[in-house]
């Protein structure tokens, strides 16, 4: 199995046009960057296919969770009248989170079938909001979506198809996702930054949100 940095040979690429040679290539794609999952949790929501979640445990106590499924299909613009089947943005989320918590299983699969149940597109910067704690007591209702590359290599596919890219979800407090609508997601990336901010506490409280 190839490891996450090794760029795959075009002739090895798998077929965008066969979901499951794409879903096969992300799987190993995560378990070459992680290792193997100690658990996964499959839902399926009406009209949408399965959506699987994978857990990670890593070093430190740390828990990866990605979904699998959201990248069978490429993401269309909800306003286009036929959707491509092939080209598109292709994405699938990671959430890091320390000592563990399936109580987010659920919540990153309904996201991830937002594409096929809202037309949803899912971008860096944009805010994925539940309306609801991600999980019971969390202090978070939603989620920035970051950068990919930093945690999962791009998983590259045959033209025109566009590569499948694996988007870092960082729970957000409701004071936070208040502040990200008026001043951005650079800012309050920058703010965490400057502040120390642990990410990945699931008991965290919100940055400093009043200094300059």
């Amino acid at each position: 199995m190839p490891h996450a940095a090794d760029s795959p040979h075009p002739s090895d690429s798998p077929d965008a046009s066969a979901p499951d040679a794409v879903l096969t290539a992300v799987e190993a794609r995560l378990i070459s960057t992680f290792g193997e999952p100690d658990g996964r949790a499959a839902i399926t929501f009406l009209g949408t296919d399965r959506i699987e979640v994978l857990r990670f445990p890593q070093a430190e106590g740390l828990y990866r969770y990605a979904t699998l499924g959201m990248s069978a299909s490429p993401m269309n613009d909800p306003t286009a009248l036929v959707a491509d089947p092939i080209a598109g943005p292709r994405v699938e989320l990671v959430v890091t989170v320390r000592g563990g918590q399936d109580g987010l299983l659920r919540p990153l699969a309904t996201l991830a079938a937002a594409p096929q149940v809202e037309g949803l597109v899912v971008a860096p910067g944009a805010s994925l909001d539940l309306g609801e704690p991600l999980w019971e007591g969390a202090p978070f209702t939603s989620f920035l979506v970051a950068e990919p590359g930093g945690l999962v290599e791009d998983l590259e596919l045959p033209e025109p198809a566009e590569a499948v890219r694996f988007l870092p979800l960082l729970p957000m407090t409701p004071n936070e996702a208040a502040h990200k609508r008026v001043h951005g997601a650079a800012e309050l990336q920058e703010r965490w930054l400057r502040h120390g901010t642990d990410l990945r506490d699931q008991q965290r409280r919100s940055v400093p949100l009043g200094d300059a």
